[in-house]
């Protein structure tokens, strides 16, 4: 199960993600190198997104917090087929000690744009 209850909608349009681990949705965490947990982070932010009526097209901010900066080839090749869209967002990239589990070896949050359609307020 991806992460429940990690996305705000701000006072403007925005949908803010919080940190979607390498968990898929029986709650099993991704095969052990960095590409296949960042498809799986990646799918987790998806599915929040999509959950809050808006999808990877309307991202503006994505932050990779990695284990190690020499899996960033990797986490950016998984990063550019889940934006096959056109423009990236902006991101940033934390090389961090640990995360929540030791087999975690990526973590990503995510802020997007709500369609205009959708509106805004809190949920």
């Amino acid at each position: 199960m991806a992460n429940r209850g990690d996305a705000a909608v701000a006072g403007g349009p925005l949908v803010f993600v919080s940190g979607q681990a390498p968990i898929d949705a029986d709650g099993a965490v991704a095969e052990v190198d960095a590409a296949a947990q960042a498809r799986q982070a990646l799918r987790n932010v998806a599915e929040v997104l999509a959950e809050h009526g808006t999808d990877a097209r309307h991202l503006v901010k994505l932050t990779y917090y990695l284990r190690h900066t020499a899996d960033l080839g990797d986490v950016r090749r998984a990063s550019a087929a889940y934006l096959d869209h056109g423009p990236r967002p902006a991101s940033t990239l934390v090389e961090v000690s640990g995360l929540e589990d030791p087999r975690f070896l990526i973590e990503v949050d995510a802020v997007a744009c709500l369609p205009r359609e959708t509106g805004a307020g809190l949920r």
